[in-house]
């Protein structure tokens, strides 16, 4: 499990996180997404090494960066803020890339997700049993926030930010026109980070906690899998683009149904997967069928609509 855990981790660090960067907001968190690879670098040989003193600190440095990362969150929720009472930008819509209300809500979740990854990562990769967490627990917590907290989130958002657009020109050319499209994509915008948010809380109360958290999550999840296929897909300028949004939406339906499985069968005690068994299956699911998915395909998108 550890070998696979790794990878999945290593393809978040170095790709997903700086591509998801660049498409929350293009222009400011610039910066931000050129230098990543340098600490992801550092955070991803941690993962290969014993754990000790060299492990640790390579993962600090990469905690130093996320953390750096979550700074940016509190200032573009007051920036969705002031320009809500403003009334948006000039010609009384906000620009693209920040849309203020659930859509903001869930990209500066996404802002914040790598940050829990890195604290976790720290203490397993120095043995240290973090809030009393087995280390397998909290291996297991760094895959969980760089993609249920960070992907599932920016794509959340970025799919509640196609339909706040809309008619305008997005990202898609095919913005959240159907009936009850625009309250779904605002419910995955605040579900998924509420859902994130209450299985992270399960940890510390209790197994039932956890599943509430995780039909909560689900939901969202199905939400985005829903327009995605229903409202994006459709307006995919060319058949690789479309595959690639078809693909995330279709595997989120398997992959949080196992979800679903074994965080029932943790509180109720009935038969459920291993965490090795779902780390093969929910885990490269999502990272790769949802997460590198659902990244490619709106890093088309983008570009399409930039050109």
């Amino acid at each position: 499990m550890t070998v696979l855990v790794n990878l999945i981790v290593t393809l978040g660090m170095l790709y997903v996180v700086p591509a998801g960067l660049r498409l929350i907001d293009p222009a400011g968190l610039r910066t931000a997404a050129r230098l990543w690879p340098v600490p992801a670098a550092l955070g991803a040989l941690c993962l290969w090494l014993p754990r000790g003193i060299p492990a640790t600190v390579l993962a600090a440095l990469y905690a130093a960066a996320a953390l750096a990362l979550a700074t940016r969150a509190p200032a573009r929720l007051l920036e969705a803020r002031r320009r809500s009472r403003a009334g948006g930008s000039a010609g009384g819509a906000p620009p693209r890339t920040t849309v203020s209300g659930p859509a903001e809500v869930a990209v500066c979740t996404a802002l914040v997700s790598p940050s829990i990854a890195a604290a976790a990562l720290v203490a397993e990769r120095a043995g240290y049993r973090l809030f009393g967490f087995d280390l397998d627990i909290l291996a297991l917590t760094v895959p969980h926030f760089h993609f249920a907290g960070f992907t599932a989130a920016l794509v959340a958002g970025l799919v509640c930010r196609a339909g706040a657009t809309a008619p305008a020109t997005t990202a898609t050319t095919a913005p959240a026109t159907a009936p009850g499209a625009a309250g779904l994509s605002r419910w995955a915008a605040y579900s998924v980070p509420g859902g994130t948010l209450l299985v992270l809380l399960g940890y510390f109360v209790d197994d039932w906690a956890e599943l509430a958290g995780a039909v909560v999550l689900t939901t969202g999840m199905w939400a985005v899998a829903l327009l995605t296929w229903r409202d994006i897909r459709p307006g995919a300028r060319d058949r690789t683009t479309g595959a690639l949004l078809g693909s995330s939406a279709a595997v989120l339906v398997a992959t949080m149904l196992l979800a679903l499985w074994w965080a029932a069968g943790e509180a109720t005690g009935i038969a459920h997967p291993t965490l090795t068994w779902m780390a093969a299956t929910h885990g490269l699911g999502n990272a790769l069928g949802f997460a590198l998915c659902s990244v490619l395909a709106w890093r088309r998108l983008s570009r399409l609509s930039a050109g």
